[in-house]
């Protein structure tokens, strides 16, 4: 083959694959495909990673504090303490020290965490009992409840930063959602609260309100020179809803033209509480080594005491077993009705008509039969009592009647 030919050869291959190639590319299609990572492990552990990362682009100045010990060195004047954690080891000094805190010039935002109860006449929510909250479910709430927030529609207009008072429009399009109506604002702002929670104002201090048509979910009032929010819940603001309606809006109204402290977590776990939550397989092994331990240091120490050989036992060992296994089993009582059938067995065989005598004759038969007093006879044939005898008392006992056995 001339290299001519085989030029025009490769040439031609060359050109069939480069035309595949581009009928290939043409059939291709491109897309992209979004890979859900999940979280990070940030965002899982702060739940309101996002409202805090969303503050600070509005330019407030936020910091977290993991406990109320924060209060020792926060100024009052100029901060918005947003305490939105567990408050179940609360103590009512905390308590105080929180709404001393509020009294000076600060704002509290804090979520009601229980429910109140009638028949305690409080709800063991301690920054709620003290300020005359209280918390229902909507589903139970009766007529004047649920009227209970319409008793502010002559409350005074609180200035920024504090809310506006609403007015729920009846027939709204969204009954669901909170609404919050601003001055010279034609549409409110709107906020998924959950409507399975109430908030009413018992001695009528809260200026200001929002609420769904189910509910009051929102409650702000004046504290000394300070003000104090409750919300029912502060889900709003966790990762996952606080880019929905306008809940990051209403929390960087609440916070504007302040330093904001945001406390999620209101009180440390204890030690054991850790120790559970991080070092599980730790604990499980140290409790199987302390168990292991345990049975260690209870082991037998030495050699086993063998057992008694059977050709050293005498008779008198295994009458000394019996009677103790019968004690144990059958109690002083039986043994000692053994011994009295056995003397009468005696006495009628050796006095014919015995057992149709009366006692008192028995007992002549048997004192003339054995030579004993009557006394004796008397004390030893009566019948043993219910109550169990002191063992000096049931050895004589034994001895006589074991005495009169033996001379008949």
């Amino acid at each position: 083959m001339s290299r001519r030919l085989q030029f025009a050869l490769g040439a031609s291959l060359l050109l069939i694959f480069a035309l595949i190639g581009i009928y290939l590319l043409s059939m291709l299609t491109p897309y992209e495909e979004t890979i859900a990572h999940g979280p990070t492990p940030e965002a899982r552990a702060n739940p309101y990673l996002a409202a805090e990362q969303f503050l600070r682009k509005q330019g407030l100045n936020v910091q977290r504090a993991d406990g109320l010990a924060v209060l020792k060195d926060l100024p009052s004047a100029g901060q918005t303490l947003l305490l939105l954690g567990d408050r179940n080891r609360m103590t009512p000094k905390q308590a105080e020290r929180l709404l001393a805190w509020a009294a000076k010039g600060g704002h509290l935002l804090f979520v009601a965490e229980r429910l109140w109860d009638e028949q305690d006449g409080k709800s063991g929510d301690l920054l709620l009992d003290s300020l005359g909250i209280q918390q229902y479910e909507s589903e139970t709430l009766d007529k004047d409840a649920s009227a209970a927030p319409d008793k502010h529609a002559s409350a005074e207009q609180p200035t920024e930063p504090e809310l506006d008072a609403p007015a729920a429009d009846e027939g709204s399009a969204y009954p669901e959602l909170t609404q919050l109506y601003l001055e010279n604002e034609d549409a409110p702002a709107y906020f998924n609260f959950d409507t399975d929670f109430h908030l009413y104002d018992a001695e009528n201090r809260a200026h200001a309100w929002a609420n769904s048509d189910a509910a009051t979910h929102l409650l702000q009032l004046y504290h000394g020179d300070g003000l104090i929010s409750v919300v029912s819940d502060s889900w709003i603001w966790q990762n996952q809803g606080i880019g929905e309606y306008d809940n990051a809006w209403l929390l960087w109204y609440m916070t504007q033209d302040s330093n904001v402290t945001l406390l999620f977590r209101a009180d440390r776990d204890d030690l054991l509480s850790q120790l559970l939550e991080h070092f599980p397989h730790a604990l499980v092994a140290l409790a199987l080594l302390l168990v292991f331990g345990l049975w260690h240091l209870g082991m037998r120490q030495g050699p086993l005491l063998l057992p008694a050989s059977r050709h050293r036992r005498q008779l008198q060992e295994h009458l000394r077993g019996s009677a103790d296994f019968l004690l144990r089993h059958n109690g002083q009582h039986s043994l000692l009705q053994g011994l009295q059938q056995d003397i009468q067995r005696r006495a009628r065989h050796r006095h014919p008509g015995f057992e149709r005598l009366a006692v008192a004759e028995q007992w002549q038969i048997l004192s003339r039969l054995t030579r004993q007093p009557t006394s004796v006879i008397s004390q030893a044939m009566r019948p043993s009592p219910k109550q169990r005898l002191a063992a000096a008392d049931f050895t004589r006992q034994v001895a006589n009647l074991q005495t009169l056995r033996n001379a008949l």
